[in-house]
């Protein structure tokens, strides 16, 4: 008698425990990443990386006027994978 209580009450925490939603054994969800948040990080590191190289074009002696395009030219050669998803 003791045997079938112990089946008869385990049976019934098993059957209320998945009855009631547990997530217990449930893989979550990830959230889906945001394509605005990925897209705005690149265009800032592109913006401080051509500032960075400018000011390290025009400490070196070359012209302002010149560094900014030398620099663009060579963040395109560097990252050419980051320029491709804009397009």
């Amino acid at each position: 008698m003791k045997l079938k209580s112990t089946i008869l009450l385990c049976t019934a925490a098993l059957v209320v425990t998945a009855a009631s939603g547990c997530n217990l054994f449930r893989k979550s969800k990830k959230p889906k990443e945001n394509p605005a948040i990925a897209s705005q990080l690149e265009a800032d590191f592109q913006q401080r990386w051509v500032d960075h190289r400018v000011a390290e074009l025009v400490a070196g002696g070359t012209e302002a006027a010149t560094a900014r395009p030398q620099a663009e030219r060579e963040f395109a050669e560097r990252f050419p994978h980051l320029l491709q998803r804009k397009k």
